[in-house]
């Protein structure tokens, strides 16, 4: 586009640089030259013998008071940075395009501001106005800041409206994933995954977990923005609130005691998490089995299908029991003893308060401190070795808290005297 010998005026250059919209420009130019003549009327009429000046400095006063009236007059739209324009493309450069903006004049996109568009000339496009008016008369344009333009003005009504839309994030990390909506790159943190896709790992492996939310790349997610802002450049999504209506109508046809089915998605060492429906359920180690449990991995893992008693629901998730789908087979076993027997069993645990001997395969009992010997300050890790077999005699038994209570001193008191 070559440039100007000098630089026009911005109606001027409007007028002249307008393509393909001749009858327009005829109009607005037949417009300026009558206007032109009857300001020279007018001035004559009231001049004392025409003499005050040469007719070339009345018609250029005329031009330059006349001009913003004509355009005024006419139907050329004043366009301004920021507005949203449509236009014709006139030629495809290497380095640019340029656009017929009709009455509006000229208009050129850096190939940088195309945003890789494949363009053909006699195209129809839409642009936003970066200058109304460079030094040579034409507008500067982007189409990359019309993309974003209006894809923030959607983005924002999806947030206002609280819309569900379904996205594919394109990449993960291991705070969480990158999701594009609209021309713009958002992000959905850890966070605010549903309980389907939560990354249940054991000690919060960062490796691991940005093993889990790589493999969510590319698929379908249904999602909610939670904020977004054209200002700060932030757009945050969440997977939870896009399910949170529909999990608590399901919650709310659940209730304590029912018996749920459910997928193993994490196995962790206080537990495992379940997902019921959409519903993050925990069953915690101590619910995993009647036996005691020192590694729930020896138990679950993660893609079981399970069933399940809901014992607690707390807000938005439930609080599972395995064990409780069956019977408590310490009833059953603890009936073979009886108060005041004397009992063998096998130490499994030794604490500073005492140490607990496992009776039978369910039944486990505890020997207090007090009850190991008369002697004072007795240290129980001196006086039992884990998995060591030992007699004792039944105290207490009580059925209903599950506790069976037995003293080491007193079989002792019972030995003959002279026995080891």
């Amino acid at each position: 586009m070559p440039k100007t010998a000098t630089k026009k005026t911005s109606q001027a250059a409007r007028l002249d640089g307008a393509q393909g919209s001749d009858e327009q420009r005829t109009e607005a130019y037949k417009k300026y030259d009558e206007g032109v003549s009857e300001s020279l009327t007018q001035r004559s009429a009231k001049s004392t013998g025409g003499a005050t000046g040469s007719a070339s400095r009345q018609a250029s006063a005329a031009r330059s008071l006349t001009m913003d009236e004509l355009l005024a007059s006419s139907d050329i739209a004043q366009i301004k940075a920021g507005d949203a324009v449509e236009g014709i493309v006139s030629s495809v450069k290497k380095h640019e395009v340029w656009v017929d903006l009709g009455p509006n004049g000229v208009g050129v996109i850096f190939r940088r501001e195309v945003g890789g568009i494949p363009l053909k000339e006699g195209e129809k496009i839409t642009a936003s106005v970066v200058d109304p008016e460079l030094d040579e008369g034409y507008a500067l344009l982007s189409m990359k800041r019309a993309s974003k333009d209006r894809g923030w003005s959607e983005l924002q009504r999806i947030f206002e409206a609280q819309e569900i839309v379904e996205v594919s994030p394109y990449s993960a990390n291991r705070g969480g994933l990158l999701i594009e909506l609209e021309g713009i790159r958002g992000f959905m943190p850890v966070s605010q995954l549903s309980a389907e896709h939560y990354p249940r790992v054991s000690d919060a492996d960062k490796d691991e977990i940005l093993t889990k939310l790589s493999s969510l790349v590319g698929q379908t997610l249904r999602v909610r923005i939670l904020d977004v802002s054209r200002k700060d450049n932030k757009l945050i999504f969440s997977e939870k609130e896009a399910v949170r209506d529909d999990m608590q109508s399901r919650l709310a046809n659940l209730k304590i005691g029912d018996v749920v089915k459910g997928i193993v998605t994490g196995v962790i060492d206080f537990g495992a998490f379940v997902n019921v429906n959409g519903i993050e359920g925990l069953v915690h180690i101590s619910e995993i089995s009647w036996e005691r449990v020192e590694d729930p991995r020896q138990y679950v893992k993660v893609g079981d299908q399970i069933e399940a008693k809901i014992i607690a629901i707390d807000k938005d998730r439930l609080s599972l029991s395995i064990k409780q789908m069956k019977e408590d087979p310490w009833l059953s076993e603890a009936k073979q003893f009886k108060k005041g027997n004397a009992v063998e069993g096998k130490i499994t645990r030794i604490t500073p308060f005492g140490a607990f001997v496992q009776l039978s395969p369910s039944v486990e009992a505890l020997v207090h401190v007090s009850e190991m010997s008369d002697d004072e300050g007795i240290d129980p890790e001196k006086l039992f070795k884990l998995n060591e077999k030992k007699k004792f005699k039944i105290l207490e038994i009580d059925t209903e808290n599950r506790k069976i209570a037995l003293s080491l001193k007193a079989i002792k008191a019972k030995k003959p005297s002279g026995s080891k």
